[in-house]
């Protein structure tokens, strides 16, 4: 999470495509040129051991556009795959079919 989070900070567009999961990674990313990243706070972890397949992180990104502050908040799942850790998509909410 936290390298995804630097991508995002240094707009690295191919690391943040390579670890995202093949099945929810998009074409391509679009940066807003206006958006700075200013911190990152990791609030919950489930999983993401050596023995585990999956895992979870609850985040809040601050960041500021225009001069203006806001934050992204998400609890993300992230899988295996070929060995890798890569990101999947937020957690569905409660209710919501899972679709993985």
């Amino acid at each position: 999470m936290r390298s995804r989070y630097t991508a995002f900070v240094v707009r690295d567009a191919a690391y943040l495509l390579r670890s995202w999961h093949p099945s929810t990674r998009p074409t391509g990313l679009d940066f807003d040129p206006d958006q700075r990243w200013t911190r990152l706070d990791v609030l919950a972890t489930t999983g993401g051991s050596a023995f585990h397949t999956e895992g979870t992180v609850e985040f809040r990104a601050h960041f500021t556009v225009r001069g203006r502050a806001d934050a992204q908040h998400e609890d993300s799942r992230f899988v295996r795959d070929e060995g890798r850790w890569v990101y999947l998509g937020p957690v569905p909410p409660p209710g919501a079919r899972a679709g993985f």
